[in-house]
């Protein structure tokens, strides 16, 4: 049995593919980008109660929160912390 809570590179690498693909197909669909990542993150959220335990779920919210605050998530998309390329 494999540890769910870490899924191989291969794997991961895969569903983060259908997510970007469903992300285009929303944005083709000239949905909003913030109805898209609420959407997304409410999906993640559901699925992620569903199969940790809460006291993990909250470790990975603060951890995001966290990379927010400190400017990584900015960094990561090319985007300054107002939001601006």
């Amino acid at each position: 049995m494999t540890d769910r809570q870490s899924p191989p590179e291969r794997e991961l690498n895969h569903a983060g593919s259908v997510v970007d693909k469903a992300i285009e197909y929303m944005i083709g669909q000239e949905l909003s980008e913030l109805a898209i990542a609420s959407a997304l993150l409410g999906g993640a959220m559901g699925l992620l109660t569903r199969s940790l335990p809460d006291a993990v779920v909250v470790q990975i919210l603060q951890n995001a929160i966290e990379s927010i605050e400190s400017g990584e998530m900015h960094a990561a998309s090319g985007q300054d912390k107002t939001g601006q390329a």
